[in-house]
């Protein structure tokens, strides 16, 4: 393995009824006014924000509720609620919901302790302070809850880019599985095909990668395909709704990722590129984009595809790994295709002129040009 540092002080709280202590995780890192950020109005009406918000009242925490965060977070949400928080007083935020609402709360805490524009710290620019953040986590797919960064789109300029900073990790993360056996069939196989992609990404493009950190992705991968068969028969099956959670905490903490060295995430790069266009959900886009990469990909790093066809399926070669991939996708009924996406030829020359852009500013372009993303789109036609 290649040296590395490693520090990840996230305190996760799993299983059933955690939420219901929310207020008391708080008060033992002293929070005393929190901003309650959630997305759509289900969190109410399931009487999940109420538990959470009953409990902040018993243990003496003053809180403001915003809602209305949407899929594929924007920043002039985040400018909203930074208004809101530092009008309030805030000291801390608790996010209710996935990674959308989790990555805004990481924006929102950031930019509350800032005088200038937010948007700063998605280009260039790293925060040193932040309001405390907590979150009840209700879809597993981006690994927010256990790591220090968040995605936003910024609507007026197309960028969907991220902000990273120490200060950004989650004080308590609460994961109860019980929470996300309402996600709906689509969201769970989009999910699923995010935590893939977040396990395959270094995975694949890394010049050097310890054979420890291979078996684990591996494992975390067949854990993945294995849970969502069963999860789509039966949403109820609790073992595996929690196995499934934590595949996707493990897929994005760190621990994938030590002692890796040369990876990069270009299945991310292209997939921010076309859900700030078309604003699809980020999962779809992805098991889009995965397979079409792969394909181009391969021969880039042939003896990975291969261990992966041999690991994951069975089989033998880089090209039947790649096909038994999207062989899945296409059976849990995520989309691998453009047009499954009602992406036309001229959508598509949008997108890879973002993505031409994105890849620039991801420090990506000498391999991904303009050239390079148009045939790996020509790839999922």
């Amino acid at each position: 393995m290649r040296n590395f540092s490693f520090v990840n002080p996230v305190r996760i709280e799993f299983g059933r009824g955690k939420e219901k202590e929310i207020g008391k995780y708080m008060s033992e890192f002293e929070a005393k006014k929190a901003v309650v950020l959630y997305g759509s109005e289900r969190v109410r009406h399931s009487g999940l924000l109420g538990v959470a918000t009953d409990d902040l009242k018993a243990h003496g925490i003053e809180f403001v509720e915003v809602g209305g965060v949407k899929s594929n977070p924007v920043l002039s949400k985040v400018n909203e609620v930074i208004k809101i928080a530092k009008d309030f007083g805030a000291d801390s935020i608790l996010a209710v919901g996935g990674g959308s609402v989790l990555d805004s709360a990481k924006a929102i805490a950031a930019g509350a302790c800032y005088d200038g524009d937010v948007w700063d710290f998605f280009t260039g620019k790293e925060p040193n302070k932040a309001l405390k953040i907590f979150d009840i986590i209700t879809l597993a797919a981006t690994g927010s809850e256990m790591n220090t960064g968040g995605v936003v789109t910024n609507e007026q300029t197309r960028q969907k880019y991220a902000i990273q900073a120490q200060c950004l990790f989650p004080k308590v993360s609460v994961i109860n599985p019980e929470l996300q056996a309402t996600v709906t069939p689509e969201y769970l196989v989009y999910s699923a095909s995010d935590i893939i992609a977040h396990s395959i990404e270094g995975y694949f493009t890394a010049s050097y990668h310890p054979e420890l950190i291979r078996m684990q992705i591996e494992a975390n991968i067949k854990m993945v395909v294995k849970t969502t068969e069963i999860l789509l028969a039966n949403p109820d099956d609790y073992d595996a709704r929690a196995e499934f959670a934590w595949a996707a905490t493990m897929a994005l903490n760190g621990f994938t990722y030590l002692g890796v060295e040369g990876y990069s995430y270009p299945n991310h790069m292209i997939e921010h590129a076309m859900s700030a266009v078309t604003d699809c959900p980020h999962g779809a886009g992805l098991s889009v984009v995965i397979p079409a990469w792969m394909k181009w990909y391969k021969d880039k790093n042939k003896t990975a595809f291969e261990r992966f066809a041999r690991e994951i399926f069975g089989l033998k070669t880089a090209d039947e790994g790649i096909e038994a991939l999207k062989a899945w996708f296409d059976k849990v009924n995520t989309p691998t295709a453009l047009k499954q996406l009602n992406i036309d030829d001229k959508i598509l020359t949008e997108i890879i002129e973002v993505a031409n852009h994105h890849s620039k500013d991801w420090g990506m372009s000498d391999i991904y040009t303009n050239d390079a993303i148009a045939e790996i789109f020509s790839y999922a036609r």
